[in-house]
């Protein structure tokens, strides 16, 4: 049983809620340490010292499924605005009669590094 534990369901779940903490964390280095400071209190709680290779392969297991998430959220994320002006948003903004100071559909497109600035 403790290896079908093991080996099954805690890479299983290493995998998805890597996924999920990338999606909220925003950075897999982040993710990874998470899972290491997590699996290493479960080492020495629940298992015994041998459970520490373990350890650093589910760390690995959660950094490699962090950056594979974070490949796609990108690619979905730049395939989404092929058809407008690269907001985003789905205005249909086409930068034909736009304004100079419009920051265009209300996506804020016009903010960077929390200055306005205008294309």
């Amino acid at each position: 049983m403790n290896y079908i534990l093991i080996l099954f369901a805690l890479p299983i779940a290493t995998i998805i809620l890597a996924s999920i903490a990338e999606k909220v964390l925003n950075s897999p280095l982040a993710v990874a340490a998470l899972f290491f400071a997590i699996y290493l209190v479960v080492a020495f709680a629940a298992f015994d010292a041998s459970f520490l290779v373990f350890v650093i392969l589910y760390t690995i297991l959660a950094l490699v499924s962090a950056i594979i998430t974070r490949l796609i959220l990108n690619f979905i994320n730049n395939n989404d605005d092929d058809d407008n002006d690269g907001c985003g948003c789905g205005c249909g903004n086409n930068n034909d009669n736009v304004n100079v100071n419009d920051t265009g559909c209300g996506c804020g497109r016009g903010y960077r590094y929390g200055n306005r600035y205008y294309r």
